[in-house]
């Protein structure tokens, strides 16, 4: 035939979606494909949140192809290996796909494309899954920025997101389909005990994104400001997922607050909006630092953190992945990871610095729990996240900045409603002691049924004597 194939990846969507749009206005056949390449023994493969939400993904947008006459095909091994055959079976002449800015799928649309040009099937890749491509945002001097804040300046004043375009009304189909796996057969669904809670939380999908962006339009932007840190609110987007596999791009998020909240920027609705397009800021820049700095997820972009002192404990690691440390925001935090497979961005940064900085374990080991368990699970943004918190990367928050967990429990769930929720045999603890329950007076903590050491762990640390150690080691680290 004389038609296109759509390579889907992260893109698992029909609007907005540059390649599918291309290959549509060719009007020859188009065999949308998605190769699962999750086989390879890659400490980065998709991990077992990410399959989960993958497995739901691939049937929304095969169910949507469907409705406009077409269908997913579904293959598996190595893309390039894949492509080429399929191209030689049915002779299409064109492959189309939207770009990945991951360093080891860079190296792999590159030898897609050396292979697919050789015997003369044209390659075309386009941007889709960013507001900027990450070559078009320099310093001065041409170089990659590496401070948010002007690389965000520069962003915007680079010019005005693209609109969205609509998806097809129709998709050409091939007079007779590939072969094809079913996404059952892929295996994608993964054996966790933590899957009644995805299903509960979660609805993944196109639809699904559509709807989590109307509430967030409806009931959470105007007081984003004040209410992005406050895990005890329903005051974020909950969009990270459904951006991540990129069943809503980020033009269509952006424009869509941009339409929905027109206002004074000087007002409290017009600071939300402005907060809220910074942090799609931040996605930007996390995929800006790993397109540049390549090796960042397995190395510190601050060279000196190569020698510090990380410590290897497998005892407090486990009581850090299963909500056991004792500081109640903490395990709050990583027990509705376990449960969601998503955790509030505040608790990220504070279970983050517990890690990294109480217990002095080494950033890489909270990057590869996290690669793990969360849906949201993206390399650029779980890399930058991590070496932020822990001091060792771009833009990041000093060393010495060592968050408290009682009183950023304290600040951000005030009245303890999040610790409740998530650490039940807490709950009838006074909000007075609900992020220090070791300081509580014994006739209190009988009252509320708790014995520590018994009903909930006492502190695996002394956060202010883990802060003196932290620092030490960061002295010592520089004196090298």
């Amino acid at each position: 035939m004389s038609g296109t194939i759509v390579w889907f990846r992260n893109d698992l969507r029909l609007e907005d979606n540059a390649a599918l749009r291309a290959a549509v206005e060719r009007e020859h056949p188009v065999v949308p494909v998605f190769v699962d390449d999750s086989v390879k023994n890659d400490v980065w493969a998709p991990g077992a949140a990410s399959r989960w939400w993958l497995h739901r993904s691939l049937i929304s947008l095969n169910r949507d192809l469907q409705n406009l006459g077409s269908q997913l095909v579904i293959l598996r091994g190595d893309p390039a290996e894949q492509l080429q055959r399929l191209t030689q079976d049915y002779a299409a002449d064109s492959v189309y796909w939207n770009r990945r800015y991951e360093p080891e799928l860079i190296f792999q649309d590159e030898r897609v494309k050396m292979r697919l040009e050789e015997p003369g099937v044209e390659v075309r890749s386009f941007p889709g899954n960013l507001l900027f491509e990450p070559t078009d945002i320099c310093t001065q001097q041409g170089n990659p920025y590496q401070v948010f804040t002007p690389f965000w300046k520069a962003c915007l004043a680079y010019r005005e997101p693209d609109e969205p375009t609509a998806g097809p009304v129709a998709i050409p189909a091939p007079q007779e389909w590939p072969d094809s796996l079913s996404v059952g057969e892929l295996g994608l669904n993964p054996r966790i005990d933590w899957d009644a809670g995805l299903q509960e939380a979660w609805e993944p999908g196109f639809d699904g994104a559509q709807r989590r962006l109307e509430v967030f339009l409806q009931e959470a932007i105007a007081g984003y400001q004040a209410g992005r840190d406050r895990p005890d609110l329903q005051g974020t987007s909950r969009l990270s997922p459904h951006l991540h596999f990129g069943e809503i791009s980020p033009r269509q998020i952006w424009h869509a607050v941009q339409r929905e909240c027109r206002t004074d920027r000087r007002t409290t609705e017009g600071q939300s909006v402005e907060r809220f397009s910074a942090e799609l800021g931040w996605r930007e820049f996390a995929h800006h630092v790993l397109f540049h700095f390549p090796k960042t997820p397995d190395q510190p972009l601050r060279s000196q953190f190569s020698r510090f002192p990380w410590v290897e404990d497998e005892a407090a690691l486990k009581a850090w992945q299963t909500g056991s440390t004792g500081y109640p925001i903490v395990d709050a935090g990583m027990r509705e990871l376990w449960s969601t497979g998503w955790m509030h961005n505040r608790v990220r940064m504070i279970v983050g610095s517990f890690l990294t900085k109480d217990l002095l374990i080494s950033w890489r080991a909270g990057a590869r729990w996290f690669w793990d368990t969360l849906v949201d699970a993206d390399l650029a943004n779980n890399t930058l996240g991590w070496q932020w918190i822990s001091g060792c990367g771009a833009d990041a928050a000093p060393y010495f900045r060592i968050f408290n967990p009682v009183s950023q429990g304290q600040k951000f769930d005030p009245d303890g409603a999040y610790v409740r929720r998530w650490v039940p045999e807490l709950e009838a603890v006074p909000s007075r002691w609900i992020h220090e329950p070791w300081n509580a007076p014994a006739g209190e903590l009988n009252a509320a049924g708790v014995e520590l050491g018994i009903d909930y762990p006492e502190p695996i640390v002394d956060h202010a004597e883990a802060r003196r150690a932290a620092l030490a080691a960061l002295e010592a680290t520089k004196g090298d």
